[in-house]
């Protein structure tokens, strides 16, 4: 059983460069999927239609949502399809499976004027006099990164794993290599670059600066993992007067693509800088582009303010 599911990973990683948060998730949802058909004297192999479709009732009866539930039933179905390919099973028992219906939620936006405060809020504490060292080494690193993230919409994987190499002072564009293996280029802004260069400053006091990594850490990783970036950026929210339920490194990524939307970007640059494969994915935005359009008539057309 799981060695039917470490061949279809190794496949994913090989033919598709799918990136290792993807594996891992693929992994610990065919895991669960596995341990259910065990339950039932099945296993991949020998699963039909019918056990798919119990375990998206047990899925439901645990409590996971639907949208949850149809990217663990992507999973599967693609695990199927790929034994069958293989010639491991004769048939695919969940070709004809549709996923549980779901709505496409809007992405969480902050403001303009809400970014502004958070920024403003982790920056608190850099020039404080009553701040220690390390209290203004960590405000000038959540500045550094919560400018680059506005800057760039990179994703946090992308973020926390940069290269020191990537804050000389020459470099204006960053080039990032994302999911699939895909590169994309990125131009920093002057605010993003004076703020990485101030950081630097306080790491290189403390003898930070040897790592191979801009935002190093003691970490296994040896950088700053995700999980203590976004930890971190609650705090912030809390000292900018901002629910910290509204905020996440995503939520920053998602402000980068709407406000530039707002500001007269098209899609397709949008879709570019944000490293997506498909301008479908970057659509989910599209209703920042529908309110644009909405005040644009109720401003400029000569019967807009009209009953």
């Amino acid at each position: 059983m799981n060695r039917d599911i470490d061949s279809f990973l190794e496949m994913l990683s090989a033919e598709r460069g799918a990136a290792r948060n993807t594996l891992d998730a693929y992994r610990r949802d065919l895991e669960d999927y596995s341990g259910f058909l065990e339950k039932r004297g099945r296993d991949p192999n020998s699963a039909g239609a019918e056990d798919i479709r119990a375990w998206l009732s047990d899925l439901n009866q645990r409590g996971f949502q639907a949208s949850s539930s149809a990217r663990r039933l992507s999973a599967v179905k693609q695990l199927h399809r790929f034994l069958y390919a293989e010639g491991l099973r004769g048939n695919d028992p969940g070709a004809a499976l549709t996923g549980p219906k779901r709505g496409r939620p809007l992405p969480k936006v902050l403001t303009i004027k809400e970014v502004d405060a958070l920024l403003a809020a982790a920056s608190t504490g850099i020039d404080a006099e009553d701040s220690t060292p390390l209290e203004r080494l960590r405000a000038a690193r959540m500045t550094a990164l919560l400018e680059i993230l506005y800057a760039t919409g990179l994703r946090v994987s992308e973020l926390v794993t940069l290269p020191r190499a990537s804050a000389r002072p020459a470099i204006k564009v960053l080039s990032i290599r994302g999911k699939g293996g895909r590169e994309r280029l990125v131009p920093l802004t002057s605010a993003a670059q004076k703020a990485t260069a101030a950081y630097l400053e306080h790491l290189d006091a403390r003898g930070g600066g040897k790592s191979s990594y801009l935002f190093p850490s003691l970490s296994e990783a040896g950088h700053l993992t995700r999980q203590a970036f976004a930890r971190d950026l609650k705090d912030v929210a809390i000292k900018a007067d901002i629910a910290p339920g509204r905020v996440s490194p995503h939520v920053l990524r998602h402000a980068f693509a709407s406000h530039l939307l707002q500001n007269g970007a098209d899609l397709r640059s949008v879709q570019q800088l944000l490293g997506h494969a498909d301008v479908a994915t970057t659509q989910i935005y599209t209703h920042v582009l529908d309110e644009r359009l909405a005040s644009m008539v109720r401003d400029l057309h000569p019967l807009g303010d009209a009953d």
